[in-house]
Order: structure tokens, then C-alpha cells, then sequence
């Protein structure tokens, strides 16, 4: 074969991987996040840091924003300031909306990060063997911080990974207006 005739089939055998490729992107399902949305949340119950029990849906009643998090996650971190303003901002008793934190960390680290920096709204942990906490809402990456919104009925609102903006957090828990 010649040169040019090397060149050429490089070139086909380029434009058809290309082709395949895009192709496979463009077949791939909605990203994992969006299946949840509307979903009732699923029946989990999570120890606090003082060993009692309690589940997910006894905070029914309440548009919830479950916050999934770490001790060694720089961004969870950078984020929980402004969790905790919202939550003395937004939060308080009857049906108002609550931040519920779910670390996703080592009990004994939990405890003595939260002693250090009280976030001033409950922190539950997170199962961390498969299927974690985290996978069990939606988190199919696993990402730090994961945050799930939930309405007072139990019903997932919305997801997002990566740390949420004071922007974001604040319309997710702002009071919803009547129609």
C-alpha cells in the first residue's frame, strides 16, 4: 500500500470510530438523577451520633434538604456555612423546611468534626458499605457533597452533586408561594 492510501484509511478508520462514538453518547438513558425526581424517598432509617435511630420519613410534613457529606471533603466543608445560615434562616418549627446532614465518613471522625463545628442543623451517618446511603438517593457517582431535596409529602424534588451554591439553597428552601 502506499502512503496516501495509509493516510486515507486512517482517516476512515478515525471518522467511523468518531461516528460510533457519538452515537453511543447519544443512545446513552437520561443521567441517573433525573429517574428519582418525583420518586417517594426510599424507606432508610440512619443512626445520629448518639446511636438512636430514626427515619428518613419522620421528617414528613417538612421540605427537607438532605445534604450528603464527608470530613475530608474540601467542598462539603466550603458548603456547610451556608447550610447552617439557611437552616437559622429558613428553619425553625412547625412545617418550616429542614437540612438534615448525612455524613458519609467515619463515625468517631463525624463526632469530633460536628464537636468542633456544631452546623446547627441534625447530622445523621450514612451507611457507607454498598449500597451507601448516598447510592440508595440517586448518587450513582458517589460525588461529595450530594444534596437531595424532598418535599413534605416524601417525594424527591431534586438532586445535585457538588456543593450547593447559598443561591441554590436558599431557593430550594425558600417558602413556596401558593398558586
Amino acid at each position: 500500500m502506499t502512503r496516501s492510501n495509509w493516510l486515507i484509511l486512517a482517516l476512515a478508520v478515525l471518522a467511523a470510530a468518531t461516528g460510533g462514538y457519538v452515537e453511543h453518547r447519544q443512545a446513552q438513558p437520561p443521567p441517573a438523577d433525573a429517574a428519582w425526581l418525583g420518586q417517594p424517598l426510599p424507606a432508610i432509617s440512619l443512626a445520629d451520633l448518639d446511636g438512636r435511630m430514626h427515619r428518613l420519613s419522620d421528617y414528613r410534613g417538612h421540605r427537607v434538604l438532605l445534604n450528603f457529606w464527608a470530613s475530608w471533603c474540601g467542598p462539603c466543608l466550603d458548603e456547610m456555612p451556608a447550610l447552617s445560615r439557611a437552616q437559622a434562616r429558613f428553619g425553625g418549627s412547625g412545617s418550616a423546611p429542614m437540612i438534615v446532614g448525612i455524613a458519609m465518613d467515619e463515625p468517631a471522625r463525624v463526632r469530633a468534626f460536628v464537636a468542633a463545628h456544631p452546623p446547627g442543623y441534625p447530622v445523621l451517618l450514612g451507611r457507607l458499605a454498598a449500597p451507601s446511603t448516598s447510592l440508595l438517593l440517586g448518587d450513582a457517582r458517589e460525588v461529595l457533597p450530594y444534596s437531595v431535596l424532598v418535599d413534605a409529602e416524601g417525594r424527591i424534588l431534586a438532586t445535585h452533586a457538588g456543593a450547593l451554591s447559598a443561591a441554590q439553597i436558599a431557593q430550594w428552601l425558600a417558602p413556596r408561594r401558593a398558586p
